[in-house]
């Protein structure tokens, strides 16, 4: 569930910031004002809003809005002036779940909520429903927003709920894209993964069926293939290009999962575009047919090919016709005075790399949440500089044979240095004009992994021959980090 879109170079000097006005000059009514009655007694006309807490309010129930939700509380600005309103029924949660512990099989300990809540992916406390009573937080569940008043600082929602705002923060992620209806994108046996019913929904599958497709080579299609090989499904994944996660991976790379994968009983049927899906007599799914015109049998079918960012119904804010998204500056301010937007909806200055990007990942929803909070509510002044960072960890289940885990820092362009076997261990370099852009590392140690952002955002400049004859990853990853050093010192 992670991907990078990039747009445009930056001007220098262009801020899409206006000043914002506001929650300033509000005049502060006493907390029995939450009564129409004591409204009346006071003289004042009770009006029709929703929500109690009309200062701050948090659109969407993600990760980003977790961390937002624990940065006010650090700040003493939750209590009694922050609302949450979410399409979900559950309280922010840590997304990456849901492809990873959440589906394994049922007798090896699958992740469930409340156990990954925000924001213990980070270390953090556990915030359950019940921990946003204790801080005064409002929360509204399953009530969508479908409209905003920007004049009037108001949104609607799919009831027909009226909520007010001071400061709106709007962090609504992406949705899953999907297969077109006519070629049977819903019918039933086939899944999308964006939330906590969609996986309960494939769990239910996955307990009945003998052979399931997966449909895309990305981190989608890469994480449910693991958990399917799990429950020892006859498991097949199916994509257009010519290796696993090519936004990423390099052919070599590719190959060395894709093995691994083998090993585990996955199939790959590459360079293959869907023709339709096709269903029984009772309307369920039976098998993929492909443009080739071959056929695969399948009960169960995931659709990983990407997502789009859920910017309806923000579209007056400002969308970024490049990457998409929501435009903002680098403290996550829209062009609209007292509206931001922060995680995956978020197209926001790339600084390190001078251009406009949108970027789908857990890291970047929680690092956007807190530093847009800390800017909201505090004079600091700095911007946003976020280094792209992205992971995975698939068969991590019990019994697995081996736990795989991948961390990439920086910026995959130029030419590349793989060094290493893969077992136990694979590092793969980015070098471009001399400059070392990126590095991914595969099982490395925790001091090793740590080593790797300083190296992306370092950008030292590397003698490429003598890294090629690295005999190991430690030793590429030693002179790497010499190169850091030296670079330091001049």
């Amino acid at each position: 569930m992670a991907s990078i879109s990039n747009s445009l170079p930056l001007k220098h000097g262009i801020s899409l910031w206006c000043p914002q006005h506001a929650s300033l000059n509000r005049t502060r009514l006493p907390s029995s004002f939450g009564s129409s009655a004591s409204a009346r007694r006071y003289g004042v006309v009770s009006c029709a809003f929703a929500n109690e807490n009309r200062e701050f309010v948090i659109v969407g129930g993600g990760n980003a809005a977790g961390y937002a939700a624990r940065t006010f509380v650090e700040h003493g600005m939750a209590d009694g002036k922050l609302c949450i309103v979410s399409k979900e029924a559950f309280a922010p949660y840590e997304r990456p779940a849901l492809t990873k512990g959440y589906l394994f099989p049922l007798d090896k300990k699958p992740a469930r909520l409340p156990g990954f809540h925000t924001c213990v992916g980070s270390g953090g406390e556990r915030q359950t429903p019940d921990w946003y009573k204790e801080k005064g937080i409002e929360m509204l569940y399953e009530d969508p927003v479908t409209g905003i008043d920007i004049e009037k600082q108001t949104l609607m929602t799919n009831s027909g709920k009226l909520l007010k705002y001071g400061s709106l923060i709007i962090a609504t992620g992406c949705t899953a894209s999907r297969l077109p209806d006519k070629i049977g994108g819903n019918l039933p046996g086939v899944h999308y993964i964006r939330d906590v019913a969609d996986a309960d929904s494939l769990i239910s599958s996955l307990e009945k069926a003998r052979k399931v497709v997966i449909v895309g080579g990305g981190y989608i299609g890469m994480e449910v293939a693991a958990a399917a090989a799990g429950w020892k499904l006859d498991t097949t994944i199916i994509f257009p290009e010519d290796h696993l996660l090519q936004r990423l991976f390099t052919p070599t790379l590719a190959r060395r999962y894709e093995e691994f994968y083998q090993e585990n009983g996955v199939k790959f049927v590459k360079g293959a575009s869907i023709k339709n899906i096709e269903a029984g007599s009772d309307g369920h799914v039976t098998a993929v047919k492909l443009e080739n015109g071959s056929t695969i049998e399948a009960d169960t079918i995931i659709i990983g090919i990407g997502a789009k960012p859920a910017v309806s119904p923000f579209e007056r804010v400002g969308i970024n016709t490049t990457v998409g998204g929501i435009q903002v500056d680098g403290q996550f301010r829209t062009s609209v005075p007292g509206i931001f937007a922060i995680g995956d909806v978020a197209a926001f200055p790339l600084k390190m790399y001078n251009r406009i990007a949108r970027v789908e990942h857990v890291d970047h929803a929680r690092r956007s949440a807190q530093h847009c909070i800390n800017a909201l509510l505090t004079a600091k002044t700095h911007l946003y500089d976020y280094l792209p960072y992205f992971y995975s960890r698939v068969f991590e289940y019990e019994g697995s044979p081996r736990k795989i885990w991948w961390q990439f820092f920086g910026d995959n362009v130029g030419e590349t240095v793989e060094i290493g076997n893969f077992d136990p261990k694979i590092a793969t370099f980015w070098i471009d004009s001399g400059k070392l852009k990126g590095v991914l590392l595969e099982s490395g140690s925790p001091e090793e992994f740590q080593l790797l952002p300083k190296l992306a955002r370092s950008q030292p400049h590397v003698d490429m021959t003598k890294l090629q004859k690295a005999s190991s990853v430690e030793e590429a990853l030693e002179l790497a980090h010499a190169y850091v050093q030296a670079g330091a010192a001049v």
